[in-house]
């Protein structure tokens, strides 16, 4: 699958850790769009809208928690992924129970979150073509309710 394409957005406040992260996906072909802070995540949501979002939990301002809280409710097909160092095993609970893709601690392999990222971008394409197909079929509600979907895992 041709990851080239994929709009991935990088979301954490430790400037340094997601600049090189950003760059490490770059090397193995996969641009993103780096922000640092909750507010910063909630304007590219609304601007550039990813297909796929890594967050951190825990910065200043709007956290990561709330950051996922909001665009669960405006814009339930982005794929979010969280990455953390700080969270806790009631975090995680928390973050699947809002809609969570996938939860990861840090120090984390690039790899292994790169086949998050892919798993995240294969059924945020998969959700979009279902809904389209009851779309195309004239049943809107139906394609409605497909990108409405909670993700809980």
């Amino acid at each position: 699958m041709p990851l080239k394409k994929i709009k991935l957005l990088l979301v954490d406040d430790e400037e340094n850790f997601v600049n090189t992260l950003s760059e490490r996906m770059k090397m193995r072909d996969v641009p993103s769009k780096v922000v640092y802070n909750g507010e910063q995540a909630l304007e590219a949501v609304r601007t550039e809208t990813p297909d796929v979002m890594v967050l951190d939990l825990r910065m200043p301002g709007i956290d990561g928690m709330e950051v996922l809280r909001k665009v669960r409710k405006t814009h339930p097909q982005v794929q979010i992924i969280i990455l953390t160092g700080h969270g806790t095993t009631l975090d995680e609970e928390e973050a699947k129970r809002l809609g969570a893709f996938h939860y990861h601690k840090k120090p984390i392999d690039i790899d292994e979150l790169l086949g998050t990222v892919k798993k995240a971008y294969r059924e945020r394409i998969e959700d979009a073509m279902v809904a389209a197909t009851f779309a195309q079929a004239g049943d809107f509600e139906g394609a409605d309710e497909i990108l409405k979907e909670d993700k809980r895992k």
